[in-house]
């Protein structure tokens, strides 16, 4: 059993009994799992196991001024009661790397760590320098409860990111996977700078990933899990196998020719995809090219004037 699964049913059992102890500050409160760990993006397994997996869901408070610290208490003592064990899994007493992830937590205090506010509510400059990771964070998982909407209303205005953001991000990451891998991956095997030519390889898979998470209009996860939902995404997964194909081979002979019109293929398939989305008006198969176009596209003057790489 995965980890939203166990957590819900570890709700359900338990957590809506406790709960009715507090109907005062129930009715404010949402309920569900969020935020860090594999459990909350439905990549757990066997192996994630080994930490930080346990029964345990968050219970989000709305300010002091709507429930105190008093009630606050009282309900982090009702929690810490539940069950030590559940289906077989204990809960665990040490608090995990990075900080409290189940349990009574602030919902302004949430938000305001993964994205730098308590509302959602961003800046031009914070949707242009927040990593997507943490985006992923702030609305990934599932919520059981929310009567009042105090946590849906914030992950419904971050699970969309602008357009003119989009677009943005799209560019700057389009001319980087132009610049790493239609140009600089050849360059280095001529100067025979192997390793350059792989960190260029890695540069280019980098960049096609965060373009292909922005297609798809999803945010692209912290890196150890973007392989797993980059296959799971309806438009270009198919690209998941080239890229890690080229991530995890040599540079030697006939393979670094291989390689080159791999980079080129995955690049055309790009390209097709941002014609279907309308995104370009270029017709070539230069990647910088269609960065440029994508970048000329965005409505407001000021962030399409910023510079083409402002936001990766």
């Amino acid at each position: 059993m995965q980890g939203l699964e166990l957590s819900r049913r570890f709700y359900e059992e338990y957590g809506i009994p406790m709960l009715a102890e507090f109907p005062d500050a129930t009715v404010h409160c949402a309920v569900g799992l969020c935020g860090s760990g594999s459990e909350c993006f439905g990549f757990d397994d066997e192996t994630s196991r080994d930490h930080d997996f346990e029964p345990g869901f968050c219970i989000f408070l709305p300010g002091e001024d709507i429930v105190d610290r008093r009630a606050a208490f009282l309900m982090e003592r009702a929690y810490a009661k539940l069950p030590k064990e559940f289906m077989g899994i204990k809960r665990s007493n040490i608090a995990p790397v990075g900080g409290q992830r189940h349990g009574i937590l602030r919902a302004d205090e949430f938000f305001t760590e993964k994205v730098g506010s308590p509302t959602g509510e961003l800046s031009v400059q914070q949707w242009l320098t927040i990593p997507e990771y943490a985006l992923a964070e702030a609305t990934n998982g599932e919520i059981f409860r929310d009567d009042s909407g105090l946590v849906s209303s914030v992950r419904t205005r971050l699970d969309t990111m602008p357009e003119d953001i989009r677009r943005k991000r799209l560019s700057g990451n389009l001319l980087f996977m132009a610049q790493s891998g239609q140009y600089n991956y050849n360059r280095c095997l001529a100067h025979g700078e192997t390793g350059a030519a792989q960190l260029a390889v890695a540069e280019f898979v980098k960049s096609t990933m965060a373009v292909v998470f922005l297609l798809n209009g999803k945010y692209m996860p912290y890196y150890k899990w973007s392989f797993r939902a980059m296959r799971a995404l309806p438009k270009l997964s198919i690209l998941a196998e080239t890229l890690e194909y080229l991530i995890t081979t040599g540079n030697d002979g006939d393979m670094a020719s291989d390689k080159y019109y791999m980079i080129e293929d995955a690049a055309s398939t790009v390209i097709d995809e941002l014609m279907v989305q309308e995104l370009t008006k270029a017709t070539c198969g230069d990647l910088e090219k269609h960065a440029y176009s994508v970048n000329d596209s965005i409505v407001d003057p000021e962030i399409r004037n910023l510079n083409i790489l402002c936001a990766v």
